[in-house]
């Protein structure tokens, strides 16, 4: 993957906008899962450096000067003519995907935003300050386990050393992983020339929710984001043969994970606006014929409160313990990840209300990168409808006229930012 690729946007000859829906239809075959459905797009994986590669090559058409920073996002600069960097106005997403994802989640915000800039040209906009589309790495933790690794690293929320030693399930490291893609491990971490450079920073993103279908509106600007954070539960019992261990001489960590799991259904139920999940179990050693030894799952709990959201997990751990313990086992709980709630700058929130005034507010239960860089520079979120209401699923939908709705959203509240 190139470094730095150099152009003008001002200098590229005068063309109609791309369209959100042309654009994604290029990204359509790439990483398609023919198993789950939808698209696996982990990072660096085949998938994700293809698309990377693909939005290097939109970004240099369009005389953006495309450069890949030291925790491996890819921001393409249109520059102002004193090539000033400072007080930049930056729009984008991630590429990544979960396993057997949708097609809109994270490619929506990045195909909008290289079209919201194709508007901008076509309106003769010439930016004061400049004005980038950034690329996030791993915002959906699905092979390291840590969402929105990208975004942490650059703003310091995680421990480069923790970052270097993630593990994904074939047992590589980040390190080793990033090392084979271009990036120098030992220089991971947060990156204060990069953070001061930003002014403000707006994502388009699919909405997660129904939010926009009740309300009959295809766009939103987003308020909140509820807090929230992964857990790994690891529960150690007793690997046998299936076949000659009687029923009662077990200590089963699969019996245990099972009971512990409807225990968080039924701990997030008792909690008004409490969430809980558990999407991910992996037995070890994994035999049909095996008693399992050791059981691993992981837990997403998220609330707007997040005192509530410690008493949830803490909760669910007592019960993990004494289910555990009733069945001959013992768990441990580990903590990856969390993100406190997240409440948009307000004077951020106010310009794109006048830019967008038929825009309605909403809050999500859905992490960002625009979350995690909230905490450093004033950010804010554009959603977008999605009819069917479901994502991080293949049955994620957007409609065609509100993927172009939303470009030209952006582009008006980019527009607004810019003057």
């Amino acid at each position: 993957m190139p470094t730095q690729t150099t152009g003008s946007l001002t200098a590229q000859p005068s063309k109609t906008p791309s369209t959100v829906t042309g654009l994604l239809s290029d990204m359509s075959t790439i990483g398609k899962d023919v198993v789950r459905g939808g698209y696996t797009r982990p990072v660096y994986s085949t998938a994700e450096l293809e698309l990377r590669e693909w939005f290097i090559d939109e970004a240099t058409q369009r005389g953006l000067s495309v450069e890949a920073d030291r925790n491996g996002a890819i921001w393409a600069w249109w520059d102002t003519a004193e090539k000033d960097r400072t007080n930049a106005l930056i729009t984008g997403s991630h590429l990544d995907s979960v396993p057997g994802g949708g097609p809109f989640d994270g490619p929506l915000g990045i195909a909008s935003a290289l079209v919201a800039l194709d508007i901008l040209k076509s309106r003769g906009t010439n930016p004061t300050r400049p004005l980038a589309v950034v690329v996030f790495p791993e915002e959906e933790g699905s092979r390291f386990g840590v969402a929105c690794l990208g975004s942490r690293l650059m703003t310091g929320a995680i421990d480069p050393d923790k970052a270097r030693n993630l593990r994904d399930s074939g047992g590589n490291t980040f390190a080793a992983v990033a090392k084979a893609n271009g990036l120098d491990p030992r220089f991971v971490g947060r990156d204060d020339q990069l953070l001061g450079q930003i002014g403000q920073f707006v994502e388009l993103h699919v909405e997660q929710g129904r939010g926009l279908i009740e309300l009959d509106q295809p766009i939103a600007i987003a308020s909140s984001i509820l807090g929230h954070g992964r857990w790994r539960l690891r529960i150690h019992g007793q690997g046998n043969h299936a076949g000659t261990t009687l029923m009662a001489a077990r200590r089963d960590p699969m019996v245990a994970a099972s009971r512990t799991v409807v225990a968080i259904r039924d701990t997030a139920l008792q909690q008004a606006h409490a969430r809980a999940t558990v999407g991910r179990l992996q037995p070890v050693p994994g035999g049909t014929n095996v008693i399992a030894s050791r059981v691993d799952f992981w837990l997403d709990v998220r609330h707007p409160d997040d005192a509530v959201t410690a008493a949830v997990v803490q909760s669910i751990h007592q019960q993990a313990q004494r289910i555990a313990a009733e069945e001959g086992c013992v768990v441990s709980l580990t903590e990856e990840s969390l993100s406190p709630t997240v409440h948009f700058d307000t004077g951020l929130l106010h310009q794109l209300q006048q830019a967008l005034p038929n825009a309605p507010i909403l809050d999500t239960g859905a992490g960002h990168d625009a979350g995690i860089l909230s905490a450093f520079v004033p950010t804010a979120m554009v959603f977008v409808r999605n009819p069917s209401g479901i994502s991080h699923s293949p049955e994620e939908h957007v409609l065609d006229e509100d993927a172009e709705t939303g470009a030209k959203a952006l582009a008006d509240a980019l527009e607004t930012l810019l003057a």
